[in-house]
C-alpha cells in the first residue's frame, strides 16, 4: 500500500471520535510494552536460576527480593499487550480485521495463561517457602526446571507468538510497517522452530523458556519502538 493511499485511508477514518483515544492508547502501550520487556529481561538476569543450587524438591532456601520483583513487569506486561494488539486491531483496514482479530484472541489467551501463572507464584508458591510450607510445592515452584509454572510460562509466550503471527498481516504499507510484519513473523518461526529443536533434542523446557523469553522481549522492544513511531505518526496526520 502506497503512502498517499495509507494517508486517504487514514482520512476516512479519522472522523471517528474513538481515533484520537485509539492511536494516544497505541502509543502508549507501545512505549510501555518497551519498557516493560526491556526491566523484565533485565531483572531476569539477575534472579534465582534453575540450577544445582536448587535441587529437588526445587524449594529454594533464600528468596531474594529479586524473585518477586520479576513477576512485576512481566505480570504487567500481559494486560499492556492486549491493550497494544486492540489498537493494532483499530488501525487495521477492514479487509484485515478478521487477522487482527484472531491476534487479539490469542493475545488473550496468552494474557491468561501468563498472569495466572505468576499470580499463583506471588501468593502460593513464594509465601509458602517463606512460611516453610512446602509440602507438595515442587511440581509448581518457579525453581523447578520441568515444573507446571515452566511449562505455562513457555506456553502462554508460544501463544503470544502466534498473535503476532496473524497480527503480522495487518502490517503492508510502508517500510515501517513492512519491519513490523517481518519482525513478528521471524518472531514466530523462532519460537516454534526452537521449541521443535528442543523437543526432538529432549531438552528440560527450561532450555526453550530461557530461548522464548530471549526472543520476545528482543521482538517487543523493537516491534513496541516502530509501533509506538507508527501510532504517532498516525496521531499526527489525524489532526
Amino acid at each position: 500500500m502506497s503512502n498517499s493511499k495509507i494517508n486517504n485511508d487514514i482520512e476516512s477514518r479519522k472522523t471517528d471520535p474513538n481515533w484520537s483515544a485509539a492511536h494516544w492508547l497505541g502509543f502508549t502501550s507501545a512505549v510501555l510494552t518497551v519498557v516493560l520487556a526491556a526491566v523484565f529481561i533485565a531483572l531476569g538476569i539477575f534472579g534465582t536460576s534453575y540450577t544445582a543450587s536448587n535441587p529437588y524438591p526445587y524449594i529454594s532456601p533464600i528468596i531474594k527480593n529479586i524473585d518477586y520483583a520479576i513477576f512485576y513487569p512481566a505480570f504487567l506486561l500481559a494486560p499492556v499487550f492486549v491493550v497494544l494488539m486492540t489498537c493494532i486491531h483499530y488501525y487495521a483496514s477492514d479487509n484485515k480485521k478478521i487477522f487482527s482479530q484472531i491476534g487479539l484472541s490469542f493475545a488473550i489467551i496468552y494474557a491468561a495463561i501468563i498472569t495466572t501463572d505468576y499470580f499463583i507464584q506471588w501468593t502460593v508458591v513464594l509465601p509458602s517457602i517463606i512460611n516453610g510450607q512446602t509440602g507438595n510445592l515442587s511440581l509448581i515452584s518457579i525453581y523447578n526446571p520441568h515444573g507446571i509454572f515452566v511449562a505455562l510460562e513457555s506456553l502462554g509466550y508460544l501463544i503470544m507468538n502466534i498473535a503476532f503471527l496473524f497480527t503480522a498481516t495487518v502490517f503492508n504499507g510502508g517500510r515501517l510497517e513492512r519491519a513490523i510484519k517481518w519482525i513478528f513473523v521471524i518472531s514466530f518461526i523462532l519460537a516454534m522452530g526452537s521449541f521443535l529443536f528442543t523437543s526432538l533434542m529432549k531438552y528440560d523446557i527450561v532450555i526453550f523458556e530461557v530461548i522464548i523469553i530471549s526472543i520476545i522481549c528482543t521482538v517487543l522492544i523493537i516491534s513496541g519502538t516502530l509501533l509506538s513511531i507508527l501510532f504517532r505518526r498516525t496521531m499526527r496526520i489525524g489532526r
